[in-house]
């Protein structure tokens, strides 16, 4: 009797195991990938993170604010670093923080979003464009969205892939908060007029302020244009031609273009002595900048998309 329960359990230990092995590894999964909606784009699965307000009502359309995330981070790193959920609960506008591309499934993501940026996603060619395109449109048929009024933001990479978009889907998108990022497209050609703040610290390393080669770049010689080259782009495009009027408070400066012969304007709030970090949020990892807390960029941008609707 003894011996056929050893031999009984012999035969379980390993089943037991496997089983805990299995669920092991769903676990992990199931840890990485919660809270994701996924959306089939070019025969890739594309991720992505919806935050709702508790204020949402399907009958009354809302705007739509899309976070991108930075180079080597993900849409729960988004979240974190702009804390844009909180204003969204106030405001009461959906938010979604998509995921970019990478080796591995839910880690060191990238945007395929300029010319040279960035890693995996530029690399293999990624087409980023027509992945937000077909995700705004299903958007549209699960929320009800206010089409004149859909943002889009992002950091660093994110950032120059927020101006990337607003070059390609100008049809779509009403205007843009680039954070910590460049234009750096050589053919950029919207058909719309775009509304355009951008945030950018002088003591950037990543994406220099003034351009030039990046001191920290993830993708090794990459050399940025500086931040006046967007500022000089989207003036010309909306029609901007008068000097901006300029605000000083404390390390913070912003310069406003609203003489423009369309609707949009460009604004760029410069954070003297502002690292590469998303200002009034939180550090994007242990190694990041610390941002600085003069100014609550998601609480600025967000004001400034208020205010600039499509059309």
């Amino acid at each position: 009797m003894r011996r056929r329960n050893c031999l009984k359990f012999a035969l379980i230990v390993p089943i037991v195991a496997c089983i805990v092995c299995v669920l092991g590894v769903v676990g992990v999964r199931r840890i990485l990938s919660q809270g994701l909606e996924t959306i089939r784009v070019d025969g890739r699965d594309r991720t992505y993170i919806v935050h709702t307000p508790d204020s949402y009502d399907s009958s009354t359309p809302v705007p739509l604010v899309l976070v991108l995330h930075g180079g080597g981070g993900h849409a729960e790193n988004a979240q974190k670093m702009s804390e844009m959920n909180a204003i969204a609960d106030q405001e009461g506008f959906i938010v979604v923080y998509p995921n970019g591309t990478g080796r591995l499934r839910y880690r060191l993501l990238t945007w395929n979003a300029a010319d040279n940026c960035c890693g995996y996603a530029h690399d293999e060619n990624v087409d980023d464009v027509q992945f937000i395109r077909e995700l705004i449109e299903q958007l549209q048929q699960g929320y009800a969205i206010d089409p004149n009024r859909i943002y889009v933001t992002g950091m660093s990479n994110g950032g120059m892939m927020s101006y990337k978009l607003a070059c390609e889907l100008s049809d779509v998108i009403a205007a843009i908060a680039p954070v910590a990022g460049a234009l750096n497209l050589a053919d950029c050609q919207p058909t719309n007029p775009v509304s355009v703040i951008i945030f950018h610290g002088t003591a950037d390393e990543h994406v220099l302020y003034n351009g030039g080669e990046s001191l920290k770049s993830i993708d090794g010689k990459r050399i940025d244009q500086p931040v006046s080259a967007g500022v000089d782009f989207w003036t010309a495009h909306n029609g901007c031609v008068a000097e901006p009027t300029s605000t000083e408070s404390g390390s913070i400066v912003t310069d406003t273009y609203t003489d423009c012969s369309t609707r949009a304007e460009v604004t760029l709030v410069t954070i003297e002595g502002g690292g590469h970090a998303w200002p009034g949020g939180k550090r994007g990892s242990r190694q990041g900048d610390e941002p600085s807390q003069e100014i609550n960029a998601s609480e600025v941008m967000w004001e400034f998309f208020a205010a600039h609707p499509r059309g």
